[in-house]
């Protein structure tokens, strides 16, 4: 993983404008001392989201959403820290030192390590003699040496000695089962064995999973075998090839599904390089929302069968529900897109691509299959089809598709308008992945703002030292104790905290604080107020222990030293509530 000096992400930091990058990707207009914009991370409909040059920060004051420039490049292109910085370095002119050290243990990474030791065990097993054969066989089938290299193909031999390698290396055995790499039977042995192997990828890039598939003509044995799912791979949160694509789809404004991954080996080596695969035809919310945020237009070019056009409905759907661009590619003649160039070339398939039709062009005429418009009951039946996904189209669109049902059935436009009106006004909107959002006590309340607070300046820091000290709640003091200790080395300002809290361990913790405090002025005073409340509401806790505490022992002497504690904590109490008196 590249790591970059805080150092030179705070200078590159300083370089950029915040408004300015943030208007390359929405409109943004100035009112007061801020700029205002249409949120881009939730359904959006008047401008929520405030940007502020003095601050270098933006903020929904809707959905929460907030950070720094590099949070708006890593949350709006859906890429990570480093490839934010990086993607910032180049924009403002500035040259980095990029290491590839790790400056912080992952979670997983111990399981991480031992599949990338396992992928590159198979791909030095396939440029050995014994692996011959199955470098003829892919080459037979078109898989050149550079699109082996590319997608890190290796092989699983028959020999089993992955185990030992494992044991050598003294990894633990039953955690690399746990990762489908082994089997248990009395002892432990290699799962995968005379396969050629692809590497499955999580979206960062790190090898999480295999499929391994035959290619000696084996009878009564599955043609692929691929990994189970495990702590790091779940097949419906990935889409196999996205890291190598990522950067394609961003600067084409373009991406293309694809059923496997065989299809996106091909398109990616020639020359599709946006092109992605469900490693399958099932999609899930988890994957609509990996698309959602590319903020690209989506082309579906599933199998050329029934089960692949019953894809395109199910997925084309699920993706139009999440306002998401959508359109089609029916490929004719080939199986799928693996097949299709093979056989008709690139600038067939370029052809294809260029030419996509519309999804709701696609349902116009899936809808027509196996149907008898002759006949009044299904004609009916697929006018209805077509008026109910409409829904999710503009107005405009769905004129076009009005006046083509007028003109291809000689319908009344009045009643089709009617339908749809009616339509509309029963349809429920289910949103993707959408949080609920959990109350939260006003302690804990008055404890985030303390916090957030204190990300913005040293003096607030002080304050919290010299009046509070310290929470009761381990979280909540480590992050205090974060920010104590970055704002022993640094000047404190928000925009650069963030920057320190992209390697803490409570980066998910300090983040959420972060879009759950809505205060775009801080005041010395409304922090004095939330010190108060909290001392107040943590010694009304404590009192309220002891009084369980007490009711509880059977030893006398105990009690009344409970009973003396909770005469000093309602002394307290009453003092900081007439000191508290005094700030209003």
């Amino acid at each position: 993983m590249a790591v970059i000096s805080q150092e030179d992400i705070k200078k590159i930091r300083s370089k950029a404008d915040i408004v300015e990058v943030i208007k390359e990707y929405i409109p943004l207009s100035p009112q007061g001392k801020n700029y205002f914009g249409i949120c881009p991370f939730h359904e959006d409909h008047s401008p929520s989201m405030s940007v502020s040059k003095e601050k270098q920060l933006y903020k929904c004051f809707s959905c929460g959403a907030s950070g720094n420039v590099f949070t708006f490049l890593q949350n709006y292109l859906n890429i990570s820290f480093i490839e934010a910085v990086e993607m910032l370095a180049s924009k403002v002119g500035e040259s980095i030192s990029v290491t590839t050290e790790y400056k912080k243990k992952r979670e997983f990474d111990n399981e991480y390590q031992i599949m990338k030791l396992a992928s590159l065990f198979y791909q030095n097993n396939l440029h050995t003699k014994e692996g011959e054969e199955a470098r003829r066989y892919l080459l037979e089938r078109n898989i050149d040496e550079k699109a082996i290299e590319d997608f890190g193909i290796g092989l699983s031999l028959n020999d089993g000695l992955l185990t030992p390698l494992l044991e050598k290396k003294k990894i633990d055995l039953s955690l690399a089962s746990s990762l489908g790499l082994l089997n248990f039977d009395k002892k432990y042995y290699d799962l995968f064995r005379s396969r050629i192997m692809f590497p499955i990828h999580n979206l960062d890039g790190d090898v999480v999973g295999f499929t391994g598939r035959i290619y000696h003509g084996e009878k009564n044995t599955s043609k692929y075998m691929n990994t189970k799912e495990t702590v790091i791979f779940k097949k419906g949160e990935i889409l196999y090839n996205y890291h190598r694509a990522k950067n394609e789809i961003r600067l084409l404004k373009q991406v293309i599904l694809v059923e496997g991954n065989m299809d996106a080996l091909r398109m990616y080596e020639n020359g599709f390089k946006n092109t992605v695969a469900l490693m399958g035809t099932a999609m899930t919310s988890k994957q609509v929302n990996i698309l959602k945020h590319l903020r690209v237009p989506i082309v579906l070019m599933f199998d050329n069968d029934e089960a692949g056009a019953l894809a395109t409905l199910t997925n084309g759907k699920m993706l139009r529900e999440a306002q998401c661009d959508v359109s089609v590619v029916r490929l004719t003649g080939e199986k799928d897109p693996d097949e299709y160039i093979l056989k008709h070339g690139v600038n067939a398939m370029a052809s294809n691509i260029k030419q996509a039709g519309s999804f709701i062009d696609f349902l116009y005429l899936y809808y027509k299959d196996n149907k008898n418009l002759n006949d009044s009951k299904e004609l009916a039946k697929y006018i209805n089809n077509i008026l109910d996904s409409l829904n999710d189209e503009d107005d405009i669109t769905k004129d076009i598709i009005l006046q083509r049902l007028v003109k291809d059935y000689n319908l009344s436009l009045d009643v089709l308008k009617s339908r749809l009106e009616d339509t509309n006004e029963t349809v429920v909107s289910i949103p993707v992945e959408e949080k609920k959002k959990v109350k939260k006590s006003r302690l804990v309340n008055c404890i985030e703002h303390i916090l957030y607070y204190m990300m913005n300046s040293k003096e607030y820091i002080d304050m919290y030292r010299s009046s509070l000290g310290v929470f009761k709640n381990s979280v909540y003091r480590s992050i205090a104790n974060e920010i104590i200790y970055y704002g022993e080395r640094n000047q404190v300002s928000l925009a650069d905290f963030l920057i320190y809290a992209e390697e803490s361990p409570l980066k998910n913790e300090i983040f959420e604080i972060i879009n759950n405090v809505n205060e775009s002025i801080l005041d010395k005073r409304v922090l004095e107020e939330y010190i108060y409340t909290v001392k107040e509401l943590m010694w009304e806790e404590e009192k309220k222990e002891l009084k369980a505490k007490q009711k509880e022992t059977m030893d006398i002497n105990m009690k009344e030293k409970i009973g003396s504690q909770i005469v000093e904590l309602t002394k307290k109490i009453q003092e900081i509530k007439v000191e508290r008196s005094g700030l209003k």
